[in-house]
């Protein structure tokens, strides 16, 4: 590959990076539509997956720094506490 390819992956990820999820999200869901289409030629397919790979794995990072964020209330005998959130087992067998 040559450095306009790897040029326009480092602003693609930067790019990324600025992005938030609901509109990576939304390009996601546009970039799975055009796949799914059939409609696209194969350099263009290979274009779209790798960006929506990005796009997948940028959502993925967002969803885990909000679940370490979360803080669930717990009301024990002692009162009122607060508790990291932790996915349950069911969650993080999905993944």
């Amino acid at each position: 590959m040559g450095k306009r390819n790897e040029d326009s992956r480092e602003s693609s990820a930067e790019e990324a990076a600025s992005v938030s999820f609901e509109q990576a999200m939304e390009r996601l869901e546009t970039i799975v539509a055009k796949l799914e289409s059939g409609d696209v030629p194969l350099e263009t397919a290979i274009e779209l997956f790798q960006e929506g790979m990005a796009l997948s794995k940028l959502c993925g990072n967002k969803l885990e720094q909000v679940e370490r964020r979360i803080e669930m209330l717990v009301e024990d005998e002692a009162g009122v506490s607060r508790k990291p959130f932790t996915p349950s087992r069911e969650d993080a067998a999905g993944e």
